[in-house]
């Protein structure tokens, strides 16, 4: 009775996953809908699929008797109002929820690694889960459980894998998506292109926005391409005009034009803004060039990798239940599950030849995408002048914030210490003849006074420079920050000489605050990573915490932006709702390689 309850719902399941393929067939439809602008569709289309999976777990616990718990990360926090009424997100206000809500839940949707892992569990799962019942028929109800447990492989939780964790054949089937996620983008770009051209040609007033928008796409492309391959493309636009000045008479001048309202002079400096940056032109033609690239380093795999999968899902699902005798150019007909296992070996070793040179491939791909979306040396010097005039005021009013609390904490602390001793010793010179023993008593309570008063000095001067980084350096010094977190911190990296004294200090700082954030959200393990590779010091501090930082919201990142922008260096801040939260902090910077510096290398962990 066991044995046909098992092949009942053997062929359950087989019928139950061919629902998937509506489910892959929703998902790619309302993604070329978000590749086209119509934003609104691929997340409620993903989360409508995932009820298909929960069902999916349900009869894997009930049939295959395997428990199978929801993989996804943490819902987005619902948008709050602020005091006056308005709801912020960045940088930006809006009157209702709405768009902040779904911007969050898109987010979610899209970051989750469980999308991937389902999106391909619903692809695959139906050319698989036909073999389910001559599974069963040969080994019974133990094929169910083998079932189960390969859903609850690929639809269940799983720990952060480590890159050097993944197999072989993982990382190159990955890569192999990377080619072809780099394609579509590329494809998408050529669209954006030819559109930016119609409205060059057409309806020029609107060029800016519409540039602006399609900026948006090639800045998707850059991310990705990096995520992807480790191939960095910079943003290369030149900064934005400033905002027009008026004239002495309150009017606003452009060209022999004048104008009573900031409007149009602010419009047409963002068109001639736009027009005249290469980068724009940069966009246009790399859109079309950089399609024909990924084209014809994509096609030829996919054309092989699908080409043996099909011959896979022909020899082993339509062979068995369709056609007893079958042809795969240009193999011969196979007609006995011998001929099949003869002509398998071959089809997989299709598979390795189409997915062996994906890594490489896809590194390409994003290189030459460099060499048209990344920066020229002119806009790599526009943007550095116009970040230094930024990061020269923001230095300035830093500098002017330390010297002031340096003045405060003196003044409030050291310098009324001092004072009231120099009261107790006018006190102790009148007793010292009349009456010793107060005289003695009104020492003892100097001698405590300047003590008390010696240790908040070393506190103060440890604020503005602690010794130990003059002692030990940065990489010491970290450690020691990591030694005092009340977080399991675990500190790696290695640098070979001593950095400069002020670079020291903005890191060691930065750190401190990055630490005492991470410990404050409820972050319970950090891990920091200490590099120093062709003149760039680099910083990763991750943690394990709820997620969801931004620099927008909190004054103490935005402290870290400034010291980093005074030695011009960046920020890079990667918190998905959930976590995990990783900060990047970059300095170029030059080292002394000191005989009394010798390259350390070191990893340490505290509890």
């Amino acid at each position: 009775m066991a044995y046909l309850r098992a092949i009942g719902r053997a062929f359950a399941l087989a019928a139950f996953s061919l629902l998937s393929w509506l489910d892959v067939l929703a998902q790619l439809l309302t993604f070329a809908l978000l590749c086209g602008g119509l934003v609104f569709f691929f997340g409620p289309t993903v989360e409508w699929a995932r009820g298909r999976s929960s069902v999916a777990r349900t009869l894997a616990a009930r049939w295959c008797g395997v428990e199978v718990a929801a993989p996804y990360r943490p819902e987005p926090p619902e948008p709050v109002r602020e005091r006056d009424g308005w709801y912020r997100d960045g940088n930006q206000l809006y009157k209702r929820a709405f768009w902040i809500s779904w911007q969050h839940r898109l987010t979610w949707v899209m970051e989750d690694p469980a999308t991937g892992r389902e999106f391909t569990w619903q692809l695959v799962n139906p050319l698989l889960t036909p073999l389910l019942p001559v599974a069963v028929l040969l080994g019974g109800p133990a094929a169910l459980r083998g079932y189960g447990r390969w859903t609850r492989w690929m639809l269940g939780p799983r720990p952060p894998a480590e890159p050097t964790s993944k197999n072989w054949l993982h990382r190159h089937l990955e890569s192999l998506g990377h080619q072809f996620g780099i394609l579509a983008l590329s494809l998408v770009q050529l669209i954006f292109s030819v559109v930016q051209l119609a409205v060059f040609g057409v309806a020029t007033p609107l060029a800016a926005p519409v540039v602006l928008w399609s900026r948006s796409i090639t800045d998707t492309l850059r991310r990705e391409a990096e995520n992807w391959t480790g191939v960095r493309i910079p943003r290369p636009y030149l900064p934005p005009p400033a905002l027009p000045v008026p004239r002495a008479d309150g009017l606003y001048q452009v060209g022999r034009q004048l104008h009573e309202e900031p409007f149009w002079p602010v419009q047409l400096a963002r068109r001639r803004w736009i027009l005249r940056d290469r980068a724009t032109w940069r966009d246009i033609a790399g859109g079309g060039l950089s399609s024909l690239v990924s084209l014809a380093c994509s096609l030829p795999a996919l054309v092989v990798f699908g080409w043996a999968m099909t011959g896979l899902s022909v020899l082993w699902v339509w062979r068995p239940f369709v056609s007893p005798r079958v042809e795969w150019f240009p193999l011969p007909a196979v007609s006995t599950h011998l001929g099949a296992l003869a002509q398998t070996p071959l089809i997989l070793l299709v598979v390795v030849i189409a997915v062996a040179p994906a890594p490489w491939l896809a590194r390409q791909q994003a290189r030459f995408a460099r060499l048209w979306f990344g920066p020229t040396e002119s806009s790599r010097l526009a943007q550095r002048v116009e970040r230094l005039k930024q990061t020269r005021s923001d230095v300035t009013v830093t500098q002017a914030a330390e010297l002031r609390r340096i003045e405060r904490d003196l003044h409030d602390g050291i310098q009324s210490r001092l004072v009231a001793m120099g009261m107790k010793l006018g006190a102790v010179e009148a007793l010292v003849d009349t009456d010793p023993a107060a005289a003695k008593r009104l020492a003892a309570e100097l001698r405590a006074a300047s003590s008390e008063a010696l240790t908040e000095l070393r506190v103060l001067v440890r604020g503005i420079h602690p010794p130990v980084l003059s002692e030990r350096g940065l990489l010491d010094a970290v450690r020691a920050l990591a030694m005092d977190s009340p977080l399991k911190a675990e500190v790696t990296g290695s640098l070979p000489g001593r950095v400069e004294e002020p670079v020291e200090a903005c890191v060691y700082f930065a750190v401190s605050e990055l630490l005492g954030n991470a410990a404050k959200h409820g972050a319970k393990r950090v891990s920091i990573e200490v590099e120093f590779a062709d003149g760039l010091l680099t910083v990763v501090v991750t943690d394990e915490g709820p997620g969801g930082a931004n620099p927008a919201r909190g004054s103490g990142l935005r402290g870290i932006e400034r010291r980093l922008g005074g030695f011009d260096g960046r920020l890079t801040l990667s918190s998905p709702i959930g976590g995990p939260t990783k900060a990047t902090l970059e300095i170029p910077c030059q080292l002394d390689q000191e005989p009394s510096s010798p390259k350390t290398s070191t990893s340490s962990e505290t509890a």
